[in-house]
């Protein structure tokens, strides 16, 4: 068990770890994904055919991790949550070197399918960190690093679009191939894990009974279908966010553009995000995330009524900036549906909602977008009310593990 001291001590210092490590790769998830467009025609896709080979690149490629998510929880809960966090930037580096080897798309297609074999690692962060921040500043905790991905999601391109304008899409993944090193050493030699796991039953058995964890429980059971629906829109927007933008752009720089646009939403993250956490933590985890969800629904359809590129930069910010919020405090919500004495082994599938969304939103993308890449926009707000009715259901369902 950790002390209190420890707690007190600790945890500050593991938020800035672990929220720096999310930043960081979510830039590296936000870069690829917003200038592969610009580089489909490079590997010899047609222009023609770069929407719909960007939402089978994105879709095909999140799918191919969630197989193996069960066993990063189980194989923590054998040995250590350290070798298994680092585990996934190691798993970046090599997919980032496929990428820059590929001379076709299908090359590629395998290098940017290897990024999801990190999935897994933010649910052993937060678990770890659960650990040792203080119970009063949880929800905080969780809001200020699950902030940091769609913050790093839009800042990456922000930085990025000026080096892929200057010198190329693989200028950018050398840059994060060094980045990623850099985080390897951080989490190797940046904290003392001391978490030791004692479960030696078969390695399978495990990875099964993880996933009925979630069965068991009649929470758990709506409220991750809940999440994926919540975020298929979100997911489904941000894959064909730099192709609306270059839809109403003409100019030279489209790398800078796309950049800029996408960015301006990470400056209201990090404002909106914290705030959003804190407020949780006042007024209760659920309540705000209902509210904070009402309130980007009513926002969804915005972009596709924006004229100019000043107007859609404007209403996309504010967009994500609402939300990244609903996505930061629906960890706490998750966190505090599973009961302590498996809250870790839940915890790895955390982003599986969001992976999903990452398969099925993309995916419907390629039909919604036939007609106008503006369409993802309402069919967001329709995601996002659907999903708020599933976790009206989810909230009223007992958290205990049945048989």
């Amino acid at each position: 068990m950790t002390s209190q001291a420890e707690r007190s001590s600790n945890w500050v210092w593991l938020l800035t770890l672990f929220t720096a490590a999310g930043f960081i790769e979510t830039m590296f998830y936000g870069q690829v994904n917003a200038f592969m467009p610009l580089y489909l025609p490079r590997l010899g896709v047609s222009a023609l055919d770069v929407a719909a080979y960007t939402g089978i690149i994105v879709a095909t490629s999140n799918a191919t991790g969630i197989p193996f998510l069960p066993f990063w929880g189980t194989l923590a809960d054998r040995y250590s949550r350290q070798p298994l966090i680092v585990r996934s930037f190691v798993a970046h580096i090599v997919a980032a070197g496929v990428m820059l080897t590929a001379g076709n798309v299908w090359v590629f297609l395998i290098g940017r399918s290897l990024m999801s074999l990190a999935l897994g690692n933010t649910g052993l962060m937060m678990t770890t960190l659960s650990e040792h921040a203080p119970s009063t500043r949880v929800g905080f905790a969780f809001a200020v690093m699950n902030g940091a991905p769609p913050l790093g999601a839009f800042i990456g391109p922000l930085l990025g679009g000026r080096i892929v304008d200057q010198w190329g899409y693989p200028a950018l993944l050398w840059i994060n191939i060094g980045l990623m090193l850099l985080l390897i050493a951080s989490l190797t030699f940046g904290y003392r894990d001391t978490f030791k796991g004692a479960n030696r039953g078969p390695l399978l058995q495990m990875a099964a009974d993880s996933v009925r964890l979630i069965f068991r429980s009649p929470r758990l059971r709506a409220l991750f279908p809940a999440l994926f629906v919540l975020f298929a829109g979100w997911m489904l927007a941000i894959t064909y966010a730099p192709i609306a933008i270059l839809s109403l752009y003409r100019g030279g720089q489209p790398g800078t553009i796309v950049g800029l646009v996408l960015g301006a939403g990470g400056l209201v993250t990090l404002v909106v995000s914290p705030i959003v956490g804190a407020l949780a933590d006042r007024f209760g985890h659920w309540r705000t995330l209902f509210a904070v969800a009402a309130l980007s629904m009513v926002l969804w359809p915005l972009p596709a009524f924006a004229h100019g590129l000043v107007a859609f930069g404007v209403v996309w910010a504010l967009l994500n900036g609402v939300l990244s919020g609903m996505f930061a405090v629906s960890f706490s919500v998750l966190s505090e549906s599973a009961p302590g004495d498996v809250r870790g082994r839940v915890m790895s599938f955390a982003y599986l909602p969001v992976n999903v969304a990452l398969i099925v939103g993309p995916g419907l993308g390629s039909l919604v977008t036939k007609g106008s890449v503006l369409a993802v926009f309402p069919t967001g707000a329709a995601f996002t009310a659907l999903g708020i009715a599933m976790l009206a259901l989810a909230s009223r369902k007992s958290t205990a593990l049945g048989e």
